[in-house]
């Protein structure tokens, strides 16, 4: 970066990219920017002091932006060739770097601590990233999701050379990074309009343990079936929720809103974790989340207090009401296999009640993939509102509509339904605890969504 004074992000409202822009504010450079939309975060990067438009035409360029000797330009992969911005700075020879290469400049010189997954790795590096945190250990870190205990998705340290990461393998984006320590949570075929097949999507993985760096640690989740092919000196350890390995829980406890567990690492045995976001789910990923840190010194007392504190990350399993004859939870869930978890684990927490779903389903290729799967999962519900297809980066594909899940859908009680008439589909029903999940554009819908729960 010594060769450049400011950066420009395209897919600035990214919350990979967020994380990047606020670091590089925090180091004192220039920041602008384009994104499709306003959002909460967009503006939260303004008044932080990013310069932010909304509309790709190279004109709103800052000028002090356009010296390609001056300015590093940095996208998104969900950004199209067709960008009006991107093709102006192609034209004029400046430096354009993915995302994900500008993630593994930046930590290449420090001790990457990467989390890896098709799911759970927010969740997860986010309650590592707190743990260190709360620690005389400290790290810095760059989430993929916003910390409810910092209002951010960026920490940084005055002393730690330990630096958290989600690791992300759309397109192979994980592969630019040199772990220190690496996590891999679970490898269910996804984005297979990228890998193409599964064994492509788990040879990405394979790739992936082999950048660990010699004395480096692999901490993987026990029965997951990629082969880790770790260099010399590389120690590999494996994890399970209860299911044995190197770090495990057991002794389980669940009732009264509570999860409690004894962790077990290979040397100690620390008694009465206690969660401080209380869904089964959570025991896992934070086995993977506890074990980094002891590996690298936080103390069991540490440990423990930072669990207990963790609020979670915004859009994972995260409670809008919580009252005795009202919930609403809303989720990121956007895989069949995080589908499933999210509702078993809410049905376990309240088990006499009707579980209600409203579901936004992510990209026309991940629903013709995973139609079948959708529908089993999005069967565990009750009842189902289900959304059109939220298209991100993508063109429709003739015949993908979210039909395909809701023809194979069992439960009773299910109806298709336009984003735009979800508010007074709420208002006719009686609902008692409603999940709200997908990882497209309906958490900007989750304000009027609660109000009209709260006031109907």
């Amino acid at each position: 970066m010594e060769n450049y004074k400011s950066l420009y992000f395209i897919g600035a409202g990214g919350i990979g990219m967020s994380a990047l822009i606020r670091y590089f504010l925090a180091k004192g450079y220039p920041v602008a920017g384009y994104d499709k939309t306003p959002s909460p975060l967009t503006e939260e990067l303004i008044k932080e002091g990013a310069q932010i438009v909304y509309d790709e035409n190279p004109m709103l360029i800052p000028s002090d932006f356009k010296n390609p000797g001056n300015t590093l330009v940095v996208y998104t992969p969900a950004v199209p060739e067709s960008h009006a911005g991107m093709i102006w700075f192609k034209e004029n020879s400046f430096e354009i770097v993915k995302r994900a290469r500008l993630l593994g400049m930046i930590t290449r010189t420090s001790k990457g601590l990467c989390f890896a997954g098709t799911h759970g790795k927010t969740t997860t590096s986010s309650m590592a990233a707190h743990i260190f945190a709360q620690s005389p250990v400290g790290c810095n870190a760059f989430l993929g999701g916003i910390l409810k205990n910092y209002g951010s998705n960026l920490i940084l340290s005055d002393h730690s050379d330990l630096t958290v990461i989600e690791a992300d393998e759309y397109d192979r984006s994980f592969h630019q990074l040199s772990p220190y320590m690496a996590v891999i949570t679970a490898a269910d075929p996804d984005h297979l309009d990228i890998y193409g097949n599964e064994d492509a999507y788990l040879e990405s993985f394979r790739y992936f343990t082999t950048l660990i760096r010699p004395g480096g640690v692999l901490i993987i989740k026990k029965g997951i079936k990629i082969r880790p092919d770790v260099q010399n000196g590389v120690t590999v350890y494996h994890y399970s929720m209860n299911g044995g390995g190197d770090f495990y829980a057991q002794n389980i406890r669940i009732g009264n809103g509570q999860i409690i567990f004894d962790f077990v690492t290979p040397k100690e045995t620390i008694k009465d974790i206690e969660l401080g976001v209380p869904v089964k789910i959570n025991i896992e990923n934070s086995i993977a989340a506890m074990a980094i840190a002891w590996l690298n010194g936080v103390s069991a007392t540490d440990i423990k207090n930072a669990v207990a504190s963790f609020q979670g990350a915004k859009r994972r399993f995260d409670f809008w009401i919580k009252r005795d004859d009202l919930v609403m939870i809303d989720d990121y869930a956007h895989h069949p296999d995080e589908i499933k978890a999210s509702i078993s684990s809410v049905k376990e927490l309240y088990p006499e009640k009707k579980i209600s779903v409203i579901f936004q389903p992510h990209l026309y290729t991940r629903t013709r993939d995973f139609a079948p799967q959708f529908a089993k999962a999005l069967s565990l519900a009750d009842e189902l509102i289900l959304l059109d297809i939220y298209p991100a980066r993508e063109e429709p594909i003739p015949g993908v509509t979210s039909e395909i899940i809701f023809d194979k859908v069992t439960c009773r009680n299910k109806e298709l339904c336009h984003k735009d008439m979800l508010l007074e589909k709420i208002k006719q029903r009686n609902f008692e605890v409603l999940i709200t999940l997908g990882a497209g554009d309906i958490d900007r819908m989750l304000p009027e969504i609660r109000d009209t729960l709260n006031y109907k």
